[in-house]
C-alpha cells in the first residue's frame, strides 16, 4: 500500500492580518522614550492652545467665561514654560510633536463656535469644547506624571503635578460656571 505523504503548510500571521499594528523604525523601546514622547505631544499641545484661547475668549459672551479663559490663557503659558523645565532637566531640546488628539479638539472647538449663534449658546458650546480639552489634559499629565515617578524624574514630577492641578481646577471652573445658570440660559 502506497503511503500519501502529506505535508503541512506553516502559515505566518503578517502583522496586518493579525491585527497587529508593526511599529515604526523610531518606536519608543522603552518608558522614557515613551515619556519624552509624551512630553513632546503635549508640548505641542499647550503651545497650540495658547493661540486657541484668544479666539475662545473673543466669541466668549459671559463675563466669567471671558475671565476664566483668559486666566487659563496665562496659566498656559506657565505650562508651556514648565514643559521646557522639563525638557531642559532631561538635557534635551524642547520640542514638540504635533497632537492628533488636540488638533482634533481644537478643530471641534472652532466649528462649535461656527455653528452657534453669539450669545448663550455659543458660551455653552465653548464650556464643552474646553472641558473637553481640559479632560484630554488631566488624563495627560496623570499619565506622564506617573511615568516621571517611576523614572525618577523629580524636576519633571514636580512640573507635571502643578500643571495637573491647574488643568483640574480649570475644569472645575467650567463646570460651575455653567451650572451656575450659563446653560439654563441657553435654553
Amino acid at each position: 500500500m502506497a503511503t500519501k505523504t502529506v505535508s503541512k503548510k506553516t502559515t505566518t500571521k503578517t502583522p496586518a492580518k493579525s491585527g497587529k499594528t508593526p511599529a515604526k523604525k523610531n518606536a519608543s523601546k522603552g518608558l522614557k522614550d515613551l515619556f519624552e514622547e509624551g512630553l513632546k505631544d503635549i508640548y505641542w499641545a499647550e503651545k497650540a492652545l495658547v493661540k486657541s484661547l484668544p479666539k475662545m475668549h473673543k466669541n466668549a459672551t459671559d463675563k466669567k467665561l471671558k475671565l476664566a479663559i483668559e486666566n487659563h490663557l496665562l496659566e498656559t503659558e506657565v505650562h508651556v514654560k514648565r514643559l521646557e523645565e522639563c525638557f531642559k532637566s532631561l538635557k534635551k531640546k524642547a520640542q514638540a510633536k504635533k497632537c492628533d488628539a488636540m488638533q482634533g479638539l481644537l478643530d471641534e472647538g472652532k466649528s462649535i463656535m461656527e455653528e452657534t449663534e453669539p450669545g448663550t449658546v455659543r458660551d455653552a458650546g465653548i464650556i464643552a469644547a474646553a472641558q473637553k480639552v481640559e479632560h484630554y489634559e488631566i488624563s495627560t499629565y496623570g499619565t506622564l506624571a506617573a511615568y516621571a515617578k517611576v523614572l525618577k524624574e523629580n524636576i519633571c514630577l514636580k512640573n507635571l503635578l502643578a500643571t495637573l492641578n491647574e488643568e483640574k481646577k480649570c475644569d472645575k471652573l467650567l463646570s460651575k460656571i455653567a451650572d451656575i445658570g450659563l446653560n439654563s440660559k441657553a435654553l
